[in-house]
C-alpha cells in the first residue's frame, strides 16, 4: 500500500487557515462557526467561496454538515465533499482524504473545517458511543474518555515507573506556549505546584491533565501544491496522510500501546522520514498521557520512556498550547498550528528553522483507530 502512495507525497498543500474565537460560550450556531471559520481560512489563502469545489468535515451529531455549510456559503454544487462520522481519532484524515481528492483531480480547492459548540451546547460526555463494547462498559459507570485514559495512564506508571511529575511537567511546559498565544484559552502560567495542587478528576488524572471544552471552529485550504505557490502565504506540503485502525483496547494484551504504534510506519514511509526528521510536533492532547505515549509510538523515543522525554523537553510540543490550554477544536487546530510552525508565522511560540511538522489524531482508545499528518516547508 504505501508504494502506491509514494506518488501522493508533496502535491498538495494547505494554503489558507482560519479561526473562529475559543470560548465557553459562542453565543451562536455550529453552522455559523463553521462558515466564519471556511472565510477565514478563504480570506487567508486570498481565495473566496467562489474557488471553492469541495468541503470536508467529520463530526459526532455535533457539528455543521456540509450540506449545509455549502448552501450557506453559495455553493451550489460542490464537486466533492466528506461528512465523516468520527471523534478526534478521525480528524487527521479528513485533511488526508481531501489532499487525495484533489490529487486526484476530483477537487482543486477543498476546504476541511470543524465547528463545535463543546461547551455551551453538546458537551463529549454526551456523545453516543458506537462501540459495541460499551455494552460492557457503561453498566459499571466506566464511559467518559477520562476515565479511560486514566487506566491506562495507571498501567502505563504501574509497568514502566511513569510519574506524575511527567505529566505535570507537560502541562506546564504547554501552558507555557499558551501563554504567548493570542487565541489561547488559558493564558495564566502554571507550575508544577500548581498541577500538583489541581484536583483530582479520575485518577491518576488532575484537572490539567484535561483537554478544555471549547466553542469555536477552525478550517484549512487544501489545493494543489502548484496552485498553493501562487498564493499568498509559503506552500506547507502534504508529504503523508495515513489513517486506519488498529487493536481495541479491551482485546489487547498491553494497553499502554496505541494505534499510532501500527500507523507510524506507514507514515513514515510515506514522507520518506522518520522521527529524527521533525522538528515540532503537534500531538493530540485530549490528556496529558496521550502525549507521552504517542512520543513513544511514533518513535521519538524507547517505549516506557515516554514520561521523562516529555518532561525533558527536547522536542517542541503542542507550541499552541494544545488542547490542554489553546482550545479543543476536536484535532484540526493541532493542523492549523503545524502550518503556522512552517510557515515561520507563530511569532513569539515560533521554532527556529521549522521544516517539517508531524499532527496526530486521537491515537486509538476510546475506538480502535486513528490518523496522522506529515507536514513540510515547500
Amino acid at each position: 500500500m504505501t508504494k502506491r502512495l509514494l506518488g501522493f507525497r508533496d502535491r498538495t498543500a494547505v494554503a489558507g487557515v482560519g479561526y473562529t474565537a475559543f470560548s465557553k460560550n459562542s453565543g451562536v450556531s455550529t453552522l455559523t462557526l463553521a462558515c466564519e471559520a471556511v472565510l477565514a481560512a478563504l480570506a487567508d489563502a486570498g481565495l473566496t467561496a467562489d474557488d471553492v469545489d469541495g468541503l470536508a468535515t467529520h463530526r459526532v451529531g455535533d457539528s455543521a454538515a456540509p450540506s449545509l455549510v455549502g448552501p450557506a456559503l453559495g455553493l451550489r454544487a460542490p464537486a466533492w465533499y466528506l461528512d465523516q462520522f468520527g471523534g478526534g481519532s478521525v480528524s487527521h484524515s479528513v485533511l488526508g482524504q481531501a489532499a487525495l481528492a484533489v490529487a486526484a483531480g476530483l477537487a482543486e480547492t477543498v476546504v476541511c473545517y470543524r465547528a463545535i459548540n463543546a461547551r455551551s451546547e453538546f458537551r463529549m460526555g454526551q456523545a453516543p458511543n458506537p462501540s459495541p463494547e460499551a455494552q460492557y462498559q457503561v453498566p459499571y459507570g466506566y464511559a467518559a474518555p477520562v476515565q479511560m485514559y486514566a487506566m491506562y495512564a495507571r498501567a502505563h506508571m504501574l509497568k514502566y515507573g511513569t510519574k506524575a511529575e511527567h505529566f505535570g511537567e507537560l502541562a506546564v511546559a504547554q501552558r507555557a506556549y499558551a501563554v504567548k498565544n493570542p487565541r489561547a484559552m488559558m493564558r495564566t502560567p502554571i507550575t508544577l505546584d500548581d498541577y500538583l495542587a489541581s484536583r483530582w478528576i479520575a485518577e491518576p488524572l488532575r484537572l490539567f491533565d484535561c483537554c478544555l471544552e471549547t466553542d469555536g471552529a477552525c478550517a484549512l485550504v487544501v489545493t494543489t501544491a502548484e496552485r498553493a505557490r501562487d498564493l499568498r502565504h509559503p506552500a506547507v506540503l502534504i508529504s503523508a496522510a495515513a489513517w486506519g485502525g488498529g487493536e481495541s483496547p479491551l482485546s489487547s494484551t498491553d494497553v499502554t500501546t496505541t494505534a499510532a504504534a501500527e500507523l507510524a510506519p506507514r507514515l513514515y514511509a510515506q514522507a520518506g522520514l522518520g522521527p529524527a526528521d521533525i522538528d515540532v510536533a503537534e500531538l493530540y492532547d485530549c490528556f496529558t498521557y496521550s502525549v507521552i505515549v504517542q512520543l513513544e509510538d511514533y518513535g521519538f523515543c524507547a517505549k516506557g520512556d515516554g514520561g521523562p522525554f516529555a518532561a525533558a523537553g527536547t522536542l517542541p510540543v503542542n507550541t499552541h498550547g494544545g488542547f490542554l490550554s489553546e482550545g479543543y477544536v476536536h484535532g484540526i487546530n493541532h493542523i492549523a498550528e503545524a502550518v503556522s510552525q512552517l510557515r515561520g508565522t507563530a511569532a513569539d511560540r515560533q521554532v527556529p528553522g521549522a521544516q517539517v511538522a508531524l499532527s496526530t489524531a486521537q491515537p486509538g482508545y476510546v475506538l480502535p483507530a486513528t490518523s496522522a499528518l506529515i507536514l513540510r516547508r515547500s
